[in-house]
């Protein structure tokens, strides 16, 4: 009987450091922003409310070889918020598992893909002057290999940085950044495996450089106050959002994951993507950004289905952002539709095909108008 009061102070010792929080927290989860500190990003002070025209799912959807009523299929797989959003109005929206549409989800590597848009608004107002720079320009501290390190390698997943991206080991670099307490003495420790440049890798370590090298670039703003400034203002988002933190006294947002929001809202950040970075006839972002994640880069050891921290679906000129645990913002331009889904879990589903299919439903219905 012994054993356990043992056990739990020993857990509570190490819940100060990054291994005591791997286990003391079991895992990652949609609420983990609650156990972090956190910047706070403010609702609008115009806020935007997306036009609703409810009906039934507009949309059918095949989940095990079966065809299921879209309840059904996002009750069976951990669903917590979806919305489907067809020529700028949302037609279908289900929260469920204690979630409403005023609830806050963490974004995991959704965050990713915003902090491409900032890189974009950093290189439109002269922050940034390429992404052919190197990373060292904006972080001398790290190692002095990382100069063969670009922006553009960042973006592309090619920087040929050795990281480990397991979600299971404390010990991994994922895991040190999303647990630990000092993000820049990780990043200092990253060296390179191959050269930049030539390989495909998908690892967290390049969005939280690149989330670095734009604050290091704005020098008196942080990334949320930037976010605040150039995206959720503009955006007239409805609510105040926050994006997680290594500590109280760093301050240095966890880039590569962890900006925690409404769906109303990121569901927002598809629709400028949709709309070529314009927002109700203000350009917010440069139209030739948005398409960099629509079109096929294959340079420097590029992949086509990775352009600029978004994930390509199919070749039709879909793209989405995809978190950890199924968090997804899918923009399809030629269907002129956004499905946000937000989730526990993926739910065993391929979510890809999934919002594959829907656009083709709604591309053919299109065609036949």
């Amino acid at each position: 009987m012994r054993k356990l009061p043992i056990l739990l102070l020993i857990l509570l010792t190490l819940s100060s450091c990054t291994v005591g929080r791997f286990i003391w927290y079991n895992f990652s989860n949609i609420t983990d922003y609650k156990i972090f500190p956190s910047n706070k990003i403010n609702k609008s002070s115009q806020p935007f409310t997306i036009p609703v025209k409810l009906t039934a799912s507009p949309l059918e959807v095949t989940y095990k070889n079966k065809k299921e009523t879209m309840e059904c299929f996002l009750k069976k797989t951990n669903t917590v918020g979806f919305m489907i959003i067809i020529n700028d109005t949302i037609r279908y929206q289900h929260f469920d598992n204690g979630y409403t549409d005023t609830s806050i989800v963490t974004s995991f590597s959704v965050g990713k893909s915003v902090v491409s848009m900032l890189v974009g608004c950093a290189i439109a107002d002269g922050y940034i002057k390429s992404i052919e720079e190197p990373i060292t320009n904006y972080i001398p501290e790290l190692r002095s290999e990382m100069k063969a390190v670009k922006i553009k390698h960042l973006l592309q997943m090619t920087s040929g940085i050795k990281y480990s991206e397991s979600y299971y080991s404390p010990f991994s670099d994922a895991a040190v950044q999303y647990y630990g307490t000092n993000l820049l003495k990780s990043v200092k420790k990253l060296r390179l495996k191959t050269t930049p440049g030539t390989t495909f890798k998908y690892i967290s370590g390049n969005s939280q450089l690149l989330g670095m090298v734009v604050a290091r670039a704005l020098k008196t703003k942080t990334l949320s106050q930037y976010l605040d400034e150039r995206i959720w203002q503009p955006l007239g988002m409805e609510f105040p959002a926050t994006w997680s933190t290594d500590s109280k006294k760093r301050n240095q947002e966890k880039a590569f994951c962890c900006l925690n929001a409404r769906a109303a809202d990121f569901a927002k950040i598809g629709l400028l993507y949709m709309h070529k970075g314009n927002w109700q006839g203000k350009q917010i972002l440069p139209a030739t950004w948005v398409e960099s994640a629509g079109n096929i880069d294959t340079t420097e050891g590029a992949q086509w289905w990775y352009q600029y921290n978004w994930w390509k679906v199919g070749k039709n000129g879909a793209y989405m952002a995809d978190g950890h645990l199924g968090q997804y913002i899918f923009v399809a331009p030629k269907a002129k539709l956004v499905i946000v889904r937000f989730g526990k879990s993926n739910g065993r589903a391929n979510w890809s095909s999934l919002f594959y299919s829907m656009a083709n439903q709604i591309s053919s219905r299109k065609s036949t108008n």
